[in-house]
């Protein structure tokens, strides 16, 4: 039996304010690129909390997701090398806008994130050859066109928060 194809989910915080958009900028193994505060959806938790979750990590500002900008895909192929084979990873990326909080004293920016900074439209799409992801743009655009879906379009089962997370090789 071969093993089952499946994407890597991902939340991403699309945050404007007075025209300019938050990115930040982070060491990947193929250098230093801009992101949206973004990351991985982690076990046991939905969608919406993950990229509230994410935000925070990556820029030190509490955000509250109001609104599903989108579900994009997108795939990367990272080249092996002497460290790793091929890696062929699909990005399911759900995008959300919302409202940026808070400041939080104390806090320092998620391991890799070198910092934050505010960037026009103009100079997001200026810098494309240093976007970790074609999402990038792709969101912005969708955001200025005003595209914007309600949070209740999207359904957690009580089940994903309230059972244990999965033990590999065992029972939950």
């Amino acid at each position: 039996m071969t093993d089952r194809w499946k994407p890597s989910a991902t939340v991403a915080a699309i945050i404007e304010q007075n025209g300019k958009f938050l990115l930040v900028e982070e060491h990947t193994p193929e250098g230093l690129h801009l992101n949206n505060p973004a990351g991985h959806l982690d076990e046991s938790e939905s969608l919406v909390t993950a990229c509230a979750r994410e935000a925070l990590e990556e820029t030190m500002h509490l955000f509250t997701p109001t609104h599903l900008l989108g579900v994009y895909m997108s795939r990367f192929q990272r080249p092996a090398n002497e460290r790793h084979s091929v890696e062929d990873i699909t990005y399911l990326r759900f995008a959300f806008c919302g409202t940026l909080g808070a400041l939080q004293a104390g806090r320092s920016l998620d391991t890799g994130i070198v910092r934050t900074l505010w960037l026009s439209p103009g100079e997001i799409r200026a810098s494309f050859e240093r976007h970790r992801s074609p999402l990038i743009l792709q969101c912005m655009e969708d955001y200025i066109k005003g595209q914007r879906y309600p949070l209740s379009v999207i359904h957690t089962d009580l089940s994903v928060v309230s059972l244990q997370p999965n033990v590999p090789g065992g029972k939950t």
